[in-house]
């Protein structure tokens, strides 16, 4: 009987159960967080795949070289009253310095040059910023072309008393922080001007229905009507910055030979200014 049970606890002591171990869980490697960024890397090769057309006023920029005189004529008339300088000179803004965020090859950034702004361009295509720099050469102007987002400026130190972004935030990556960067980089008591599209049925048929598809003023893809904003959504973003809204004007074509005109309601194109107040 002995015998019989020490041969039934020997089998029984083996079945002893063995201590339950977690899973070891692996940590992933994480290396520093992700700068978030304005950039839309498709925007940038779409237009960086027609840059050499940016100085051919029947190429595929034509539209800008269009409705430039409206909005030259615009920027200036805003900024001559906002620095309270003389309207009748012809280089009335002299001694003030100006970004135009987005400059393409310079449409806009070699007419503020010629007002006497101390210019800088940047823009995300490396392309445009060659050309523009050519260009510029070629005039005989000094302008600081440099191929960087909004963003990678403001990291720095430099600040500047006028901010151009014309149609610029509806091919962002993330309009806010692009707004909110572009009113970081205003020095107190100076000023943006904004121009874009607004989020609208018209606008929706004209800028894109009839720009792109049908009178094909553009290459088909340049806009996405879910990226326009509306001129109410600009104004929310940009007061979250501390800017304060002044004019907001539509630009607008007349057929029959008058081009574009800044007038009317925004409901397609259009123009904003704002301002920093001093000390902010």
């Amino acid at each position: 009987m002995a015998d019989d049970a020490a041969r039934v606890e020997r089998p029984m002591s083996s079945l002893r159960r063995k201590p339950h171990r977690a899973p070891v869980r692996r940590r992933r490697k994480t290396g520093p967080p992700r700068r978030r960024s304005t950039v839309d890397a498709g925007e940038v090769a779409n237009f960086a795949a027609v840059a050499r057309a940016w100085w051919d006023p029947d190429g595929e920029f034509r539209p800008l070289h269009r409705i430039n005189p409206a909005r030259l004529a615009f920027i200036r008339d805003q900024l001559v009253r906002h620095f309270a300088r003389a309207a009748a000179s012809t280089r009335p803004l002299v001694g003030l310095s100006l970004l135009d965020i987005g400059c393409g090859g310079g449409l806009v950034t070699e007419p503020m040059a010629r007002l006497g702004f101390r210019v800088t361009g940047i823009d995300a295509d490396a392309t445009a910023i060659g050309i523009a720099r050519d260009h510029a050469a070629q005039s005989g102007l000094a302008i600081a072309y440099r191929r960087a987002a909004a963003e990678d400026v403001a990291r720095g130190r430099q600040r500047f008393d006028v901010v151009l972004a014309l149609e610029v935030v509806e091919h962002s990556a993330d309009p806010a922080l692009f707004l909110a960067t572009a009113a970081q980089l205003i020095r107190p008591g100076g000023a943006l001007i904004l121009s874009t599209i607004n989020r609208t049925t018209r606008a929706f048929l004209t800028a894109i229905v009839g720009a792109e598809y049908l009178l094909r003023w553009i290459p088909r893809g340049t806009h996405h009507w879910s990226k326009f904003l509306r001129p109410s959504e600009v104004a929310e973003m940009l007061r979250k910055s501390r800017l304060e809204m002044g004019t907001v004007a539509g630009l607008r074509y007349r057929p029959g030979g008058a081009g574009w005109q800044v007038g009317g309601p925004p409901d397609v194109n259009y123009l904003l200014f704002a301002s920093k107040p001093p000390g902010k």
